[in-house]
């Protein structure tokens, strides 16, 4: 029995790791399944460190991110850790929104959402 919420439910997928079989074996897989079969109504991707230079030179990381984008999730990039790579605009030219990220985050954490880290 799936249990009832009077509120919606947000997950964040703290995507850091620079391997991408993390990236696309979790991460993205996961972010995008939770949209498609409806298991959190709200799925933020959050791409902060070495996953942002990772994503910026990806070709095929880029598709699934594009994917996961176009069933719902929202797409976040860290800006401090995109400018250290030298990656904003790369990022940006992906759709992706790149963030001053601490406080969103932060109120990630203090709102309730869970957040899942790889």
């Amino acid at each position: 029995m799936q249990p009832q919420h009077d509120e919606p439910t947000g997950l964040v997928v703290l995507w850091v790791s620079r391997d991408p079989e993390a990236a696309r074996n979790m991460a993205l897989m996961y972010a995008k399944n939770s949209r498609l079969k409806g298991w959190w109504d709200k799925v933020h991707l959050l791409v902060w460190g070495p996953s942002a230079e990772l994503l910026a030179w990806d070709a095929s990381l880029q598709e699934e991110v594009a994917d996961c984008m176009a069933v719902g999730v929202t797409v976040l990039a860290c800006r401090a850790c995109a400018d250290r790579y030298g990656v904003a605009e790369a990022l940006e030219a992906l759709g992706i929104s790149v963030q001053y990220t601490g406080e969103p985050m932060t109120a990630y954490l203090k709102g309730g959402w869970k957040v899942l880290s790889v």
